[in-house]
């Protein structure tokens, strides 16, 4: 069953994110390490049949384009004029973090800006939090399987669990607790198939608009959160 999500961003969104994450120069993108791990999160993605768009495909033919450009050796007499051939992907890069950040500005007056509010708790009222991409998503899900050998990981999963079980064990723990974080819930995976299986429930209850995923801070830890919980900030 192939999964397509509406929240999943394009490629130059991943490359963006992988950039500020490892905070990175956007100007001098070191290609080797970025291409790195665009594959990584690309192969984690088809692994878990989600279904890419074309253009993820794209820019990572422009990547690797990029590298063996940079790799071949330069002529003395052109050290100087000749063009980076990364330039062409900066621009591009550039101008949707202008366009993205124009699109976030406008849907923040919508919403009084973006921020999400837990309903406040007698311990800590009016805690501010900030949704997750879904790229956040996908680095804690990672975080999660670095210690399962890669040989295994790609295994198929097994109907030891279900999506539909996962789902339900999701929304119980929601009943006990306000947020749950997504380590937590990993954590109480016996095995490899039952991480991935969660991962998907978690995909699906977001989809399905039940729970939204939300952090801190840039990068923080990721939580989730029953949506009938979270209000925004106006």
């Amino acid at each position: 069953m192939k999964i397509k999500l509406e929240l999943f961003e394009g490629p130059l969104a991943l490359l963006l994110y992988l950039i500020k994450k490892n905070h990175l120069d956007i100007y001098n993108i070191p290609i080797s390490l970025v291409i790195g791990q665009y594959l990584e999160y690309l192969e984690l993605m088809e692994s878990l049949d989600i279904d890419l768009a074309s253009e993820y495909m794209v820019i990572a033919a422009t990547l690797i384009s990029i590298k063996s450009k940079m790799l071949l050796p330069k002529p003395e007499t052109e050290e100087d004029s000749e063009e980076d051939p990364r330039e062409e992907l900066v621009q591009k890069l550039l101008e949707y973090q202008k366009f993205k950040e124009a699109a976030d500005y406008l849907r923040n007056r919508e919403l009084d800006r973006n921020r999400y509010i837990s309903r406040p708790a007698a311990d800590c009222p009016g805690e501010v939090f900030f949704e997750a991409s879904i790229f956040d998503l996908i680095t804690a899900f990672k975080s999660a399987l670095k210690e399962v050998p890669k040989d295994v990981f790609f295994e198929i999963v097994k109907d030891e669990f279900t999506i539909e079980e996962k789902i339900h064990d999701i929304l119980h723990l929601l009943v006990d607790k306000e947020r749950v974080g997504l380590t937590d819930v990993f954590r109480r995976a016996r095995n490899k198939h039952e991480i991935i299986v969660s991962f998907l429930a978690i995909l699906e209850l977001i989809r399905l608009n039940e729970i939204i995923a939300v952090q801190h801070d840039l990068f923080a830890e990721v939580e989730i959160v029953r949506r009938s919980n979270v209000v925004s900030a106006a």
